[in-house]
């Protein structure tokens, strides 16, 4: 057996992890004077956010990515950090997004993320500047009509309950649960939204999930649905500059580095990577939540914490059942065409009877795609796929032909004008949020002291998303080492309120639910005391 290999103890703290989450923490660590030292287990720096495989089309190579992103505008502190290093591209601004609607043979396409972003009407109520879009009433039938209560009364139900901020964990409910007595039509549009963001079936996607994301990205205000595109693929605008700046302010960054358990010492913390041994005062843990899993599992079912406060938290079977939310796998198809289609957003999501579930057309969003188009006069599509299982599991030409075959009943012009195809497959890394009990979801503190958590599965109480999360956790674990070391902490950039009246129904329906408990709890004790 080979001996371990024992690294100098030079650094302040390891980040375990390169994505947003553990190079927003590392700069941050690095901009308050100490010297973190970041494992990544890629090649790459970026996590999700990082850029893949090339593949070569007609002597023109495209650099592969894991999927498009967005920054949305409620992104405040993601938006801030690269603001204050001057590290923010220029993002490409979203247009338009269509909905395309399958049911029974009948295709419905309407434009809709204009409707939401520019509606007249205040949040929550401007979901009724859809029902003056000629196109989307165009997809509706009676039954739409006639289930308007049901989904109002969902929207409400939305906006009564804060899951993350309240941990309302809602166990067991599922938003196929919430929208089924939803008309087909409306039933299909908020599901295809949730799964484009959620990248799940509307059966595996936690209620209290869907409820968070419908609060952060549309319910409460009107502007959270404002979102631009990275300009680039891969996302190396923004991690490779991010990743520099820690380099210039002391950091270090190692790559091909999987750390694959950690151990507790008398001065803090060991990382084992195969032979290699790393040694610092405080561990920040910026994975995705199954490989977090993985490498806390031994801890989980050993290690005693010494804070009291984690004391009283989590006991020792406590510990040995932690809550991980879910990783989800999915795929990306990539189809080129000597042609461009006739009309359509630049980018949508399918509902209803698609194998795919949405769409971009890269050639207008990246700048080499766009390149590209000119010089060819072609176009690039990218589709997304989030499931189910079964439909995953079906071979990459069976996937491909069902995706072509609906790609030209959308958009017959682009029959016969194929160029090329590509289907990657993602790892399970993506995160299916859910709210998990306060006692068993990690949060940024652990129960072991010195080692602190961060990412987008990551319990804390702000109400953000994917890479806002990533940021925020990522801020608040870095502070949590600053304060060890008598340092000053970064303030969280807070998130805007909501509107007046999505924000006055909301007080209402808190209140409400406060008195009904209230009620409950007044009967149950009448009932024991007769």
């Amino acid at each position: 057996m080979k001996q371990s290999e024992r690294q100098p103890s030079n650094h302040d703290a390891i980040i375990i992890g390169a994505g947003v989450a553990g190079l927003t923490a590392a700069l941050h660590l690095a901009e308050g004077g100490l010297k973190p030292l970041v494992l990544e287990s890629a090649a790459r720096v970026g996590g999700r956010l990082s850029g893949g495989e090339e593949i070569t089309l007609n002597g023109t190579t495209f650099r592969l990515e894991h999927g498009v992103h967005g920054i949305w505008s409620p992104y405040r502190n993601f938006n801030a950090m690269l603001a204050r290093h001057n590290l923010r591209p220029v993002f490409v601004p979203a247009y338009e997004e269509t909905w395309v609607y399958r049911r029974h043979g009948f295709t419905a396409l309407a434009d809709v993320g204009r409707s939401l972003r520019r509606s007249p009407f205040p949040a929550p109520l401007h979901y009724l500047n859809l029902f003056l879009n000629p196109r989307f009433l165009w997809a509706l039938d009676l039954r739409d009509w006639l289930s308007l209560f049901h989904v109002w009364s969902g929207l409400v139900f939305a906006l009564g309950i804060d899951p993350i901020g309240e941990n309302q964990p809602l166990a067991g409910l599922t938003l196929d649960g919430l929208t089924r007595s939803w008309s087909p039509a409306l039933r299909a549009l908020f599901q295809g939204l949730a799964r484009n963001a959620l990248a799940a079936p509307p059966d595996e996607v936690p209620l209290s999930g869907f409820l968070a994301f419908l609060r952060f990205y549309t319910l409460l205000r009107r502007d959270s649905w404002n979102f631009s595109y990275l300009p680039d693929e891969g996302g190396t605008a923004i991690t490779e500059p991010l990743a520099s700046r820690i380099l210039a302010l002391g950091g270090e960054i190692r790559i091909n580095t999987p750390v694959d358990r950690l151990t507790a010492e008398s001065a803090g913390w060991a990382a084992h990577s195969g032979d290699q041994v790393f040694a610092a005062g405080q561990v920040v843990l910026a994975v995705e939540s199954k490989a977090a899993q993985a490498i806390l599992a031994p801890l989980a079912c050993g290690l005693s914490p010494n804070l009291e406060e984690s004391k009283s938290k989590m006991g020792e079977a406590e510990r040995s059942q932690l809550f991980f939310p879910r990783s989800t796998s999915n795929a990306i198809i990539r189809l080129w065409f000597a042609a461009k289609p006739k009309r359509g957003a630049e980018a949508g999501i399918f509902s209803g009877e698609f194998t795919g579930h949405n769409f971009f057309w890269l050639d207008r969003l990246y700048n080499q795609y766009r390149r590209w188009s000119r010089e060819t006069g072609g176009s690039a599509l990218e589709i997304h796929l989030y499931g189910p299982p079964d439909v995953l599991a079906r071979p990459d030409a069976v996937l491909l032909a069902q995706v072509l075959q609906e790609v030209n009943s959308v958009w017959p012009e682009l029959r016969g004008a194929r160029l090329g195809q590509h289907l990657q497959r993602n790892p399970e890394s993506h995160t299916l949020p859910e709210v998990g009990p306060a006692e068993q979801h990690l949060g940024i503190v652990t129960p072991w002291p010195g080692l602190f958590c961060a990412g987008d599965w990551v319990r804390h109480p702000s109400p953000s998303f994917f890479l806002e999360r990533a940021a925020v956790t990522g801020i608040a674990a870095a502070n949590e080492v600053l304060k060890l070391r008598e340092k000053p902490n970064w303030a969280l950039v807070r998130p805007l309120p909501a509107e007046p009246l999505a924000g006055w129904i909301e007080k209402l329906m808190r209140q409400g639910r406060k008195k009904a408990i209230a009620r409950r709890k007044a009967k149950q004790h009448s009932r024991l005391e007769g």
